[in-house]
């Protein structure tokens, strides 16, 4: 059996963790591994409809996706999670969760500066909360909580998008997860 894991993308809006993890999941699948991303939007759309933005919603959206992706890695699946988590609690209870059922689990800090994500503003959310039609903004004015000691950090305004794609392969293969 194919040995599957997690790999959680997280950052601010417009870093460029689904860039990066559609990316990765290409070149995966070239070898022949079992890939599924799981996109934040397609996940609120379908999974978690009705949540909004408080902590709470934020919170619950998270475990729902973590338990997802646990369930897809357990049974040897490359789940990759593009996904804000903005909360260092909501991470680490779903890396927990990984751990408790021996399921591996990677977490990949997307450290793009919210000066490039504006600039980048692939859905135009930081514009709307510029005109005032927008509040909760992650990393504007909601908080984003910087993972401390992330297994892998990119800084996605200094390379390409092959290029990160290709650091998450490395520290994938060097623990026997690609």
């Amino acid at each position: 059996m194919t040995t599957g894991a997690t790999v959680w993308l997280t950052g601010l809006p417009s870093a460029g963790k689904t860039t990066i993890a559609h990316e990765l999941a290409g070149r995966l699948r070239e070898e022949g591994h079992r890939v599924e991303v799981l996109d934040g939007d397609e996940i609120r759309e379908f999974i978690s409809a009705g949540l909004g933005f408080s902590r709470e919603d934020r919170h619950t959206n998270v475990q729902r996706i973590g338990f997802v992706a646990e369930l897809l890695a357990r049974n040897g699946v490359l789940a990759l999670v593009p996904v804000i988590a903005p909360y260092a609690d909501s991470r680490d209870a779903v890396r927990k969760r990984h751990e408790e059922h021996g399921t591996a689990y990677v977490e990949v800090h997307v450290a793009t500066p919210v000066e490039v994500c504006s600039v980048r503003d692939v859905k135009g959310l930081y514009a709307k909360q510029a005109a005032g039609e927008l509040t909760g903004l992650t990393g504007v004015d909601d908080p984003y909580e910087e993972p401390e000691s992330p297994d892998l950090r990119i800084e996605s305004q200094h390379q390409s998008v092959p290029e990160s794609a290709a650091s998450v392969y490395a520290l994938l293969s060097e623990r026997g997860l690609a």
